[in-house]
């Protein structure tokens, strides 16, 4: 090469410089690390340390930045050093993981192969846009009595489950989930620093009910590490935005956001960041509202598919005032409240319908079932008020103790056991056998056979919701009667 081409190839080239900021670890423990030298760095950006192990950016400080750690790692120490990805954490999506347990980074727990995905999706990120949403108008059936036809719920409603632990919560959310079996709905229950043996009992609940196969547990148990506790609803919500995407219904339960608050004050505690009302970070309530936001119904040009969301917060005493879950009842559509009082009576499931509401209401209800439902809620909550009267032992006027007989009637029909969800068809039988009363003249002890023969008829042949009323009372009280003369068995 001649000098020309030497100095043509030297006035060409432009280095091309690579610059990347490596940081050190100073400090490590309880799932938390602290980084100096990577100024860079941004909120919920991945870090990797020089062994291969992963954080998350959680805090941003002058001299330090905080991460919370993706995995027990034992062999990191201080002094190692740490590089930015630039990505931002995501997991992997998709059918494969129906049937399957895994932990909040999609990794399988029940001794499966690792699923393979071709689309990941980010743990966070913007709720869809009001101009996105569609109204929510469709039942989500829980196959409960007092849910379905008192506070009934709709796909891609927000509806919290609330009460004092002990009550029932959980085992509500999962009859929810057994009831979504043939209706096209995949379901995710996220666990939320649980025991290992509630964790065995819910998969078990759920493989026996045969609705394993349409359903995602994610499990961050107790003894994990804080981080992985606090992104488990976000996976959970991830792997569900997928499928709502793709036009599908989806039910996810969050069990609970007590716990993931608890994990995150944790968190923010050991990064030492400032606390608020009751030692909580002041941003707890955008923590789960961004979380909840993204649970909606999506506009048929986007599809239509659904996320319904049921996350269960615990009280303690009853105190439904308190901060957390005053934050949730104002970001849910509703709440569905389990009372202990109820529950040491025996009745089950222990709603107490005077506190309970669902702001979508009769929109989101099948019409048949919105008009029988109507006439039973004023006989229970006329009786409700007028069984206060009855514990100062008064004389009552006759039309008086009629309502109050019929409010203790309505209690046991709606009774219900586990594990046993009702057809809307089902629901319709009971609702028309009351409102007609039908079971007015049946001995008391007998009420639960006859109910359950009927409930068993109405399973195997019913008319059509759209029937009139008197189809559907006719039709009852054959089978009624038929249940009269059956022997017991």
């Amino acid at each position: 090469m001649d000098n020309a081409s030497n100095r043509d190839w030297l006035q060409a080239y432009r280095p091309q410089l690579r610059i990347s900021e490596v940081g050190k670890l100073v400090a490590i423990g309880d799932g938390i690390a602290r980084i100096e030298g990577l100024p860079s760095a941004a909120m919920d950006e991945v870090l990797c340390f020089e062994d291969g192990s992963e954080a998350l950016v959680f805090d941003l400080g002058r001299k330090h930045i905080g991460a919370i750690l993706l995995r027990q790692c034992h062999g990191l120490a201080a002094g190692a050093s740490a590089q930015l990805t630039g990505r931002r954490l995501d997991i992997a999506v998709g059918d494969g993981f129906l049937g399957r347990v895994i932990d909040p980074l999609g990794q399988p727990l029940d001794g499966g192969p690792a699923v393979e995905a071709s689309r990941r999706r980010a743990l966070e990120v913007l709720s869809p846009p009001i101009t996105a949403r569609d109204f929510v108008n469709r039942p989500l059936l829980s196959g409960n009595k007092m849910v379905d036809t008192m506070i009934p719920i709709g796909k891609g409603q927000r509806q919290l489950i609330i009460g004092d632990a002990g009550t029932g919560k959980s085992s509500l959310a999962l009859d929810t989930l057994v009831a979504q079996k043939g209706r096209d709905v995949l379901c995710i229950y996220v666990l939320i620093s649980q025991k290992r043996s509630a964790v065995v009992a819910t998969i078990e609940t759920l493989r026996r009910a045969g609705v394993l196969d349409i359903s995602c547990v994610v499990v961050a148990e107790a003894t994990t590490t804080p981080g992985l506790k606090f992104l488990a609803p976000f996976a959970g919500c991830a792997l569900a935005e997928e499928w709502m995407h793709a036009g599908r219904d989806v039910l996810i339960v969050y069990d609970d956001l007590t716990t993931h608050a608890r994990a995150y004050r944790e968190l923010s505690l050991l990064l030492r960041r400032p606390p608020g009302r009751e030692a909580y970070p002041g941003d707890i309530f955008y923590l789960h509202s961004r979380l909840l936001e993204r649970s909606t119904c999506l506009a048929a040009a986007l599809g239509g598919g659904s996320m319904t969301a049921l996350p269960i917060v615990e009280t303690e005493q009853g105190e439904i005032s308190a901060y957390i879950p005053t934050n949730l009842i104002s970001i849910t559509d509703g709440q569905i409240y389990l009372d202990p009082a109820l529950y040491a009576r025996g009745f089950l499931p222990a709603i107490d319908i005077t506190r309970s509401v669902s702001r979508i209401g009769g929109k989101a209800q099948l019409p048949a079932i919105k008009h029988e439902a109507g006439r039973m809620k004023l006989d229970f909550l006329q009786f409700l008020e007028l069984e206060v009267f009855t514990r100062f032992g008064s004389r009552l006027e006759a039309s008086v103790e009629s309502k109050i007989r019929r409010g203790q009637l309505l209690r046991e029909l709606l009774k219900q056991d586990r594990l046993s969800p009702l057809s809307p068809e089902q629901h319709m039988a009971w609702l028309v056998a009351f409102n007609e009363g039908l079971f007015d003249a049946v001995d008391s002890a007998a009420v639960p056979l006859r109910l359950a023969r009927l409930l068993q008829r109405a399973a195997a042949a019913s008319p059509a919701l759209s029937a009139g009323a008197d189809s559907w009372r006719h039709q009852v009280t054959a089978w009624l009667q038929e249940a009269e003369h059956e022997p017991a068995a």
